[in-house]
């Protein structure tokens, strides 16, 4: 089997370019699917796309919901990935149409089939789950990525932050760019903790996620199979993780802990999309949904390519010193 062309969708958001620069890195011809707004010169990600380009990457001018784009840049690739976003989730069935080839739909994060469908999170992983089954019926050979929580975005962005999201000083946004709301430093006074600290859950570099995803594009080990990235030093509870931290810094956090039944209530009472972020979070944080006994159909990234050299938690925190 010779090396696999790849198409990115959604390679201007969050995860896209992490994909890209792991696809480019390992050396496959990689395309991106750009809506022609996008690609504009004076698009706010003009200088994204460039570097697209700078490193190797074709652009290729199309949108999802337009079937005849979608089919010719189709046909130039071997695989396709999509980092869609949440709110895009249901509009890959427009690609299934068109598909013939190995497809990685954006899952990543929480396994859909095993997380609690609560509002507001429960659209994103039933539409997950349409997209699972929808593959699966088109015979479409497929890889579902299980990345668990993006850990720049996760520990430097969203966990340290839940005293100011309480207050109502702080709003989430869907469209961050890579690194764009992260924190230059964690606390070293205090810290919020949703339920008892004590669910696992698991963090992974979005560089590794990037790496392990093009990493089982070519492997017929994750063919039709979910890839886990899941390395037993990145499983770790929040007080774990903070008491990573205070060892780091040489000192103890005040801690508040949410108990569970605050933490439902402020989900059903915080506006929209901050009672999305909070019930994503009450999944993994309170619940332990990323912590589950693997499946026959599930295969471990970590276990699969021994040699690549991954971001321990630990070695992650030391980039907030």
């Amino acid at each position: 089997m010779g090396i696999s062309k790849i198409l990115v969708v959604g390679a201007t958001g969050y995860l896209g370019p992490f994909i890209i620069t792991a696809s480019v890195r390992l050396g496959h011809p990689t395309f991106a699917l750009v809506r022609p707004a996008t690609a504009r010169p004076d698009s706010s990600k003009n200088k994204l796309i460039e570097s697209f380009k700078a490193s190797g990457t074709t652009i290729l001018e199309g949108d999802i919901q337009d079937h005849e784009s979608c089919v010719a840049a189709l046909k130039q690739v071997d695989v396709v990935i999509s980092t869609l976003g949440a709110a895009q989730i249901g509009d890959q069935l427009k690609l299934i149409t068109a598909i013939k080839e190995r497809f990685i739909p954006s899952d990543f994060g929480n396994d859909p089939e095993r997380s609690v469908k609560m509002k507001p999170t429960d659209v994103a992983f039933l539409d997950k789950i349409e997209i699972h089954n929808a593959i699966k019926a088109a015979g479409i050979p497929y890889t579902f990525v299980n990345s668990n929580c993006f850990a720049s975005f996760i520990l430097g962005s969203w966990v340290f932050r839940y005293e100011s999201l309480f207050s109502g000083s702080w709003v989430f946004s869907f469209s961050p760019s890579p690194r764009q709301h992260e924190l230059k430093t964690l606390p070293r006074d205090k810290v919020t903790i949703l339920g008892d600290g004590n669910a696992k859950a698991i963090y992974n570099s979005e560089e590794d996620i990037g790496t392990f995803t093009i990493k089982a594009v070519d492997d017929p080990r994750t063919l039709n199979k979910q890839l886990m990235i899941r390395p037993e030093p990145n499983i770790k509870s929040m007080n774990e993780v903070v008491q990573l931290w205070e060892n780091k810094i040489g000192h103890s956090l005040d801690k508040t802990y949410v108990p569970e039944s605050e933490v439902l209530k402020q989900i059903e009472e915080m506006p929209f999309p901050n009672n999305f972020f909070l019930a994503l979070s009450y999944s993994f944080l309170v619940k332990g949904e990323q912590y589950f006994e693997p499946g026959p159909d599930d295969v471990e990234a970590s276990e699969l390519y021994p040699d690549i050299k991954y971001t321990t938690v630990d070695e992650f925190l030391n980039r907030y010193m």
